[in-house]
């Protein structure tokens, strides 16, 4: 990555970080993957209860595999025999990972969501919510960072999911009423009241979509 985007990268997230505290969050800096996976392990003690809603970034680290791998009990709903009951679990985990489609400069993290189960995990029930964020998803503004998630997020994010909506047609938002819309809930987090529970790895990477 060129000097001068690595140096703004870095200004950039102690400007976001200290806002994290204003807002009752905890926000770290990791250099690369490698780092952030560290910093992701150094919070999560060896025998917690972790699981996702689904998190491109989270996997990219190498998160996912460290906690199969390691002594942990990683509810995973890809290979759980009833979904549902993997993903209800995620209210009572010790971590629940997640990744966000974008996030402001005054940190406010915008979310978009088909079945609810990622937004409502991340504003109430797990113990703690991990985000794994790349500097790719900072914008200027809510409005900024509302459009990145459905111009940017929400096309690349139904083409993975092999959807039928306008978005993949076009590459960019219809506002749709697609019975198969990723884009029915939409969660903006700005503070949390419970401090010590939302913690943000931002991470001098392009992550996610």
């Amino acid at each position: 990555m060129d000097a001068n985007i690595v140096k703004r990268n870095e200004l950039l997230a102690q400007k976001v970080i200290k806002g994290l505290g204003t807002r009752n969050m905890t926000g770290y800096y990791a250099q690369d993957k490698e780092e952030a996976l560290k910093i992701a392990l150094s919070l999560i003690p060896e025998g917690s209860t972790a699981t996702m809603g689904g998190g491109m970034s989270v996997a990219e680290i190498g998160l996912v595999k460290a906690l199969k791998e390691g002594n942990y009990n990683y509810i995973d709903r890809e290979e759980a025999q009833d979904r549902r009951a993997a993903m209800l679990a995620a209210y009572d985990a010790d971590f629940f990972l997640a990744s966000c489609n974008a996030m402001t400069e005054d940190v406010e993290l915008a979310n978009n969501d088909g079945n609810a189960n990622r937004v409502s995990a991340i504003a109430y029930g797990p113990k703690k919510v991990l985000f794994i964020v790349g500097m790719n998803k900072v914008c200027n503004d809510v409005d900024g960072a509302m459009k990145r998630a459905r111009n940017v997020a929400a096309p690349i994010n139904n083409q993975r999911f092999g959807g039928n909506n306008p978005c993949v047609k076009t590459g960019a938002c219809a506002n749709c009423k697609s019975p198969d819309t990723i884009c029915c809930q939409f969660l903006i987090t700005r503070f949390s009241r419970h401090k010590d529970r939302i913690h943000v790895i931002l991470v001098n990477d392009s992550l996610g979509f």
